[in-house]
């Protein structure tokens, strides 16, 4: 698995991926990730955003974006969106995603808290999260369960 930023050469194929139907709540399209990400939003500062295709080999299977904000006090690192592909999914592809990105957080000193949210009844992404560390602190953040997972 590698993780490649959206380019001019990738991003009509990323655009492309869906989840299933009964998925389309949880996930905002790849196409409005990417166009969000070239805007950012203020919250106790910029936040930079980091949009990416999950690739195996050269099949994209999944798309993921992050923001930063070293300034934040809350949490340096916000992962903004996770998705994989209807056909690829229950293959751990969102789980190897979620690793790839962690690890990049970890190497770096600045982020202390990674935030995440996601639909309260999305069951499958709590699990994977609470896997990974994350805890639910009890708050909603704008509609979405909160998660943060402590690196420091």
């Amino acid at each position: 698995m590698k993780l490649r930023p959206v380019t001019a050469e990738n991003w009509k194929e990323l655009i492309r991926l869906k989840v299933g139907d009964d998925q389309t709540h949880f996930v905002a399209s790849n196409l409005y990730s990417i166009a969000e990400a070239q805007f950012g939003f203020e919250d106790e500062g910029h936040w930079d955003f980091y949009p990416l295709g999950a690739y195996v080999e050269d099949q994209p299977v999944g798309f993921v974006m992050y923001c930063f904000n070293f300034g934040h006090s809350r949490f340096q690192a916000f992962i903004m969106r996770l998705m994989v592909a209807q056909q690829f999914q229950g293959k751990g592809y969102g789980r190897e995603i979620m690793q790839l990105v962690l690890k990049r957080f970890r190497e770096d000193e600045q982020i202390r808290n990674v935030g995440i949210s996601y639909e309260p009844e999305n069951e499958v992404a709590r699990k994977l999260y609470a896997s990974l560390g994350f805890v639910e602190p009890g708050e909603m953040l704008e509609g979405e369960t909160l998660a943060v997972l402590k690196l420091r």
